[in-house]
This record gives C-alpha cells, structure tokens and sequence, in this order.
C-alpha cells in the first residue's frame, strides 16, 4: 500500500517524509489553500532535493501554461487535479506528468461508474476525497467508502478524505483489487501545512505490518 502525505509547505519535513519511506508528498498549488506552496517554499529549494519520495503538485482548474510552469520549476513527479478538469485537459496534461485526477465523493454520489468512466484512458490514477461540486480541496472528513467496494473501478486509485491517525486498521481492512494507497493531510497537523511527523511516522509503520 502506497501512503501520500499532501500539503507540505516545509524542505525538512520534505526530508523527514522521504527519510520514513512515504511515497507521495503532495504540494499544493491552489491560491486559496492555507497550505499553498508558492508562498511558503521557493521552487529552487524543492527541485535540488535528491528524494525517492514523488513530488505531486496539486492543482484546481489550473491552466495548462501554469502547469507546466510549475512541473519544471519544482521538478514535479506528478499532477494531481483537483478540479473540474475535463478527460481532455487531463490527457493533455499527462504528456507532462503521470495524472492523478480526484472525484469527490458525498452522500448523494451514486454513479461513480459513470463519474470516472470518461478518465481512464487519460490518467494514471484516481483519488477519491469527501465533497461535492463547488468544493475544491479536502474537506476533514470521510464518505462512504463501500460505494467504492461496490464500484467498477479499473484504475488503481488513492483513498482520501478525513483519514486520521487511529484509521489503520479500517484502511487495512477495507478491499478493492485496484486500492493503491491513502492519502492524508489535515488531521495529521498541528497547524494547516505543517505535520505532526511522529503521528505520520506511527501511521506508516502500522500500515507496513
């Protein structure tokens, strides 16, 4: 199981997350975000980090040039879009990153068959986060995730939304053949964009054994 861990605005705890194995850090490139990156970490910084963690640039309704822009200036690994990207923008963005598209989930959702079907030929993989329409970015908490169970879903994807430090053993239980990893944030701060890096070291090792 791959574990991603969004919304760092710090070179150490960049470190810290590739010195413990995390695979995913997820910067986040949405002006409205409190944990918006462009203001908190200069891009020479990131890129001369030698990492085998993936860098992912997060973005909402972004603009191709912004993209691109941002992918060379932090030597991002992947894109992650958090928006209402169409299949077309995101096949064109996928000729300059590995695609990460996310699709919100509340308790209305009953299609997601249908919601994902047009993505996947065009990303590389899918995220699923608590939310509706008009809401862009994480919302703290969690939907439910035997809609995903039940779903035909053939593009490995990220579980999200409002996963905390004691949800290990739920996240371990819970089964789908394309279920590639988790991705936290929020609940695992002490303050927006800064991590509590023993809680996240404590939920790395629970999901390693």
């Amino acid at each position: 199981m791959k574990i991603k861990v969004c919304g760092i605005t710090t070179v150490s705890q960049l470190q810290e997350l590739d010195a413990m194995g995390v695979d995913y850090a997820g910067l986040i490139f949405y002006a409205r975000s409190p944990r918006y990156v462009l203001s908190k970490l200069k891009s020479r910084e990131v890129a001369s980090l030698k990492m085998t963690t993936k860098k992912v640039g997060v973005f909402v309704n972004a603009s191709e040039a912004d993209i691109t822009t941002q992918i060379e200036l932090y030597h991002l690994d992947l894109v992650q879009l958090h928006g209402n990207e169409t299949p077309a923008f995101c096949k064109h963005v996928s000729k300059l990153a590995k695609v990460i598209k996310v699709f919100r989930i509340d308790e209305g959702t009953n299609h997601i068959d249908w919601m994902i079907k047009p993505y996947h030929e065009v990303c590389d993989f899918f995220l699923f986060d608590h939310g509706s329409a008009g809401i862009y970015g994480g919302t703290g908490t969690k939907f439910n995730w035997d809609l995903l169970e039940t779903a035909i879903i053939e593009k490995d994807f990220f579980l999200s939304g409002g996963i905390a430090p004691g949800d290990a053993e739920p996240i371990k239980e819970f089964s789908h053949p394309y279920f590639y990893g988790v991705d936290v944030n929020s609940k695992f701060e002490t303050e927006p964009g800064i991590k509590n890096m023993e809680a996240v070291k404590e939920f790395v090792n629970l999901l390693q054994t």
